[in-house]
């Protein structure tokens, strides 16, 4: 079975790809298309805790009955963003590295720890 532990990105990103030649949906994937239902599928996911506090989307998120499709909702966000980066050649762990980097030097940890202020404001 996979699980995080186990499966790369790359194995998902192929899968990804796999399903979507398989049905010929490669024309539609433009990244103006994918781009926008990357963000359709994150308003979904948004919906499920829409209008509740902090500790009580904690709680939605552990809920037993909601959990399914909220997982389902959060796979179509990643699916979304991995199909982009297959669709663009995007190398999606280079990506993340250097964002991480860029990340690293707008929030350094002695001003940032504990604070939820934008770089901008530390």
């Amino acid at each position: 079975m996979p699980n995080d532990n186990v499966t790369t990105i790359a194995e998902l990103k192929s899968r990804i790809l796999a399903f979507a030649r398989e049905r010929d949906w490669e024309q539609f994937h433009a990244p103006k298309n994918l781009s926008m239902a990357l963000a359709a599928e994150a308003g979904e996911l948004m919906e499920h805790f829409l209008w509740v506090t902090p500790d009580a989307s904690r709680a939605i998120a552990h809920d037993a009955g909601k959990r399914p499709g909220i997982a389902e909702e959060l796979a179509d966000v990643v699916i979304y963003a991995l199909e982009f980066a297959n669709a663009t050649g995007i190398d999606l762990s280079s990506a993340i590295d250097a964002k991480m980097a860029a990340n690293a030097k707008k929030y350094p940890v002695e001003k940032s720890r504990g604070r939820a202020d934008k770089y901008t404001e530390l």
